[in-house]
């Protein structure tokens, strides 16, 4: 499929496809997405509520469409910042390409000085653990959604596949059972997709759904809780 690096409106980089016309991250702004449901909604809320204060120090983390790299090296920066210690798998079934990495300006506009980290994220191996510093490791494994088998290891998960209008196989109860057994008691999932087919799935499988203000561009997106 052709695809080809579009600005999104906060000046940051994505990658388009053309044949689905879908986009990697919003068209509305790249990084303000990342922040605002991944960090804001997802790893600050479970490092500030009270279910977590305690237990949460460190923090394993699973993505769902490693993609860009963009979450990650955000997560990377955020765990320097707040003294976590966080374990992040990627699980990415078609990585992109290194002429398409080369392109995206996110550590130009987020953190110049760690512009090798963003680099080094896609570099390192594919299947093999990474260790960037004491704070953040790093496993990224190239793998169908559809063949996650995890068991509650990991307490947070970004659920950041494409949208269900091109790929509603991955928006199905099937996959968000693998999200729910893949969380440990009182993890929490965070995607910005809202749909009311995708809150039903999730709450099929026992998830406790919330809608939330979405990113620029969306009203609202979805955290679901698994309860302890």
């Amino acid at each position: 499929m052709k695809r080809k690096i579009i600005t999104t409106s906060d000046g940051s980089n994505t990658i388009h496809i053309e044949d689905w016309d879908e986009q990697y991250h919003s068209k509305h702004g790249a990084i303000q997405e990342a922040n605002h449901v991944f960090i804001k909604n997802g790893l600050h809320y479970l490092c500030h509520s009270e279910r977590s204060e305690k237990s949460f120090l460190r923090i394993s983390i699973l993505e769902i469409g490693f993609g860009t790299g963009l979450n990650a090296f955000i997560t990377y920066l955020e765990a320097e910042k707040l003294k976590l210690k966080i374990d992040y798998v990627g699980v990415e079934a078609y990585p992109v390409l290194q002429e398409e990495i080369s392109e995206l300006n996110y550590a130009d506009l987020i953190s110049k000085k760690d512009k090798t980290i963003f680099k080094r994220l896609h570099q390192i191996s594919w299947e093999e653990k990474y260790k960037f510093h004491n704070h953040f490791s790093l496993i990224k494994r190239k793998q169908f959604f559809q063949d996650i088998q995890d068991q509650e290891q990991y307490n947070l998960i970004y659920f950041d596949a494409f949208g269900a209008k091109v790929q509603p196989e991955l928006w199905t109860e099937s996959i968000f059972q693998k999200m729910f057994n893949a969380l440990k008691p009182e993890g929490v999932l965070v995607t910005y997709a809202a749909k009311g087919s995708v809150r039903r799935a999730m709450q099929s499988v026992g998830f406790i759904v919330e809608r939330l203000e979405g990113p620029p561009g969306k009203r609202e997106m979805l955290r679901a809780c698994k309860e302890a």
